[in-house]
């Protein structure tokens, strides 16, 4: 019932380059209407949106003013973020 809409992307896979955040933002959905756990998405909303605001962009939605990174870089950020 929750999952991104782009699929799983096999074309991609194991490169690094993959976008996570619509697959957090899936879960936050989850736990938001199906768990119950408002607080919890909020936080996770709260990190993504921490995570686009210092410019950070996996390739897929960069700008040239954006800082390019990998899958688990951008992981990372939004555990730091959370």
């Amino acid at each position: 019932m929750y999952e991104p809409s782009h699929g799983s992307a096999p074309d991609i896979a194991g490169k690094g380059v993959a976008n996570p955040l619509a697959t957090i933002l899936s879960a936050a959905m989850m736990l938001r209407y199906s768990l119950g756990k408002a607080n919890q998405a909020d936080r996770i909303e709260t990190a993504v949106k921490k995570v686009l605001a210092q410019g950070l962009r996996t390739g897929d939605i960069a700008t040239p003013d954006d800082r390019t990174v990998g899958t688990k870089e951008m992981g990372d950020a939004m555990l730091a973020a959370l």
